[in-house]
């Protein structure tokens, strides 16, 4: 299992396969216990992407840090959204766009938005990746109707450099952003 990424308010803790299966299961009783964290009710609304990530840590263990993290309020022990990103560094479908980046996405539950936990998570998860592992290329793909996460990207300095079409989420975004020395999140 991957260790824990810790921010100022934040644990970006490794959302593991008997957790997932568990929420998969709709058992938060045991998904709490596997993690000792309380799970808001939010998560359950996440299957696609639970069980997404939960064939490919089937697939390849390997993936574990790479992959889905709950962000953990610490003083509290309560899970307010999830993090991660989507593989590990450098797929081939980034390759014409970004060669070498990883892309990662995050949610916030609605009660905990407009909080500044998305932009601290993000740079926790940005910073563990280029730290630890030399990433300097990252990708965020937003729905254009998505102001605050649109507005949180490019306050991170992530730029447009395309657009698709998601099978699930329709129109997106395509942000990039490159990090050199001088600008470490």
């Amino acid at each position: 299992m991957g260790s824990n990424i810790h921010s100022e308010r934040l644990d970006l803790v490794p959302l593991v396969p008997g957790f997932l299966r568990a929420v998969l299961e709709h058992d938060l009783a045991e998904a709490e216990r596997i993690l000792g964290l309380s799970i808001p009710s939010e998560l359950l609304d996440a299957s696609h992407i639970l069980s997404l990530r939960l064939r490919q840590l089937e697939a390849d263990p390997v993936l574990q840090s790479w992959l889905l993290r709950a962000m953990v309020l610490r003083e509290r022990r309560l899970m307010i959204g999830h993090i991660g990103f989507h593989t590990a560094p450098a797929p081939e479908y980034l390759h014409s766009l970004a060669p070498g980046a990883v892309e990662f996405g995050f949610t916030v539950y609605p009660a905990f938005r407009r909080q500044g936990y998305a932009r601290e998570a993000s740079k926790a998860l940005m910073r563990w990746a280029h730290r630890g592992h030399g990433i300097t290329r990252f990708v965020l793909t937003i729905r254009p109707d998505n102001i605050p996460s649109q507005t949180l990207a490019a306050g991170l300095g992530f730029v447009r450099i395309g657009s698709h079409v998601d099978e699930e989420d329709g129109p997106e975004d395509i942000f990039g952003l490159r990090l050199c020395n001088d600008n470490v999140a």
